[in-house]
């Protein structure tokens, strides 16, 4: 089979007019809206150039309400990772001659809204597997349902471990969020501290046991978009191109109850297929943008991606290495954990690679970054999307 490497670009990426805790109350469609147009004034595109979408939801009202009419379309909805998959997606459409301008789009008021059904896989109602078979025993949450995952590693590799690995993933990211002015923490509606020490950490009340409060992910109101298009098209556009040089996706259960195994992701497919498509190694890269839901997400993440062994996420992680002047960046706009997460977060590691890869980053920019790996996670450690970006 021939290579699509490099057979699309991203050309443009943006978040909503605002994120965070809105006190407006912006709906999905508005916010996702929002972030569309933004991502198309920065590519130097109009509306009337797209003829793809991509988005995780209600695409058909999004392309009404902004009077787009594609030719393309896809909805694939695997929770978080939705989003890095739609990069390979847009990828093999735009090679295969479907649509020449993409857009990827996703907007939700999590905070706002203040309420989550079920997850990816799970349905959501009452006579659901997950209604019927998880719920009942007390699994209603993201937290509690990877809180047990998180449990099963400690007693597989150790407590102190894992603890270390996750405390080392919570306080590097929020060094990183100190460097973005969008990041939730600088909000003072948000009452989050700048700061935070290993102390803070490990003093931070309990939500579901292993998990501290700084173990798990924000919950906010954002959108985002980034537009992927043709080589020739990419090349006369006002930003450089960012070819997508591999991908892969894949995932092996819904409810959390099903996973094959509570201490390993589909990372450990989805990387090899990006890594082999792109032609790269672990060594490559410049900036690791990883899914952090949770601490234990981000930790075991790279362990089934193989930057490190099974339960050796602390060894790799100890001395604040992916924090800023770390010899291993990632995550660099805060994450999940300090940045924004909407619900859905995928798009915002697409978002951040491309500003690294333009130079865009500002104070937290990693210095000639030109390789970037991003990962999302999606559902119950369901689903996962491995996406390679680079500069020429």
């Amino acid at each position: 089979m021939a290579s699509i490497s490099r057979a699309a670009a991203i050309v443009g990426a943006a978040e909503s007019d605002e994120l965070g805790y809105l006190e407006n109350r912006k709906s999905d469609l508005q916010l996702s809206t929002e972030a569309a147009y933004n991502a198309l004034e920065d590519a130097g595109l109009r509306k009337s150039d797209v003829d793809a979408i991509f988005a995780g939801g209600n695409t058909l009202g999004l392309a009404e309400h902004m009077g787009i009419h594609p030719r393309f379309t896809d909805s694939t909805q695997v929770g978080g990772s939705s989003f890095v998959i739609h990069a390979g997606h847009a990828l093999a459409a735009i090679a295969a001659g479907y649509c020449e301008v993409a857009l990827i789009v996703h907007g939700n008021n999590g905070h706002s809204r203040r309420f989550f059904g079920g997850g990816a896989g799970e349905g959501g109602g009452p006579s659901s597997p997950g209604g019927q078979f998880e719920t009942p025993y007390g699994f209603i949450g993201a937290p509690i349902n990877y809180a047990m995952a998180c449990a099963r590693y400690m007693h597989e590799f150790g407590e102190e471990r894992c603890r270390e690995a996750m405390s080392e993933v919570a306080v590097a990211t929020r060094k990183w969020a100190a460097l973005n002015p969008r990041a939730l923490i600088h909000d003072p509606k948000a009452e989050i501290p700048l700061t935070m020490s290993f102390d803070d950490y490990h003093a931070s009340r309990w939500i579901c046991w292993p998990f501290h409060l700084l173990d798990c992910c924000l919950v906010t109101d954002a959108g985002g978009a980034y537009i992927v298009t043709t080589p020739e098209r990419a090349r006369d556009l006002k930003k450089p191109p960012i070819w997508i040089l591999g991908a892969g996706e894949g995932h092996d259960h819904g409810m959390i109850s099903q996973m094959p195994s509570l201490t390993s992701l589909i990372a450990r497919e989805t990387g090899p297929a990006a890594f082999k498509m792109a032609g790269v190694t672990h060594d490559d890269f410049d900036l690791a943008m990883i899914y952090d839901s949770f601490t234990y997400t981000v930790m075991l993440t790279l362990e089934s991606l193989g930057f490190c062994g099974r339960g050796e996420a602390a060894d790799f992680l100890r001395g604040q290495r992916t924090a800023p002047g770390g010899d291993f960046p990632m995550n660099t706009s805060g994450g999940g954990l300090s940045y924004t997460h909407p619900g859905a977060y995928g798009i915002f590691l697409i978002l951040e690679a491309a500003r690294q890869l333009w130079g865009e980053a500002g104070a937290r920019q990693v210095p000639d970054c030109r390789l970037v790996m991003c990962h999302g996670t999606g559902g119950s450690l369901s689903s996962g999307g491995t996406a390679i970006l680079a500069r020429d």
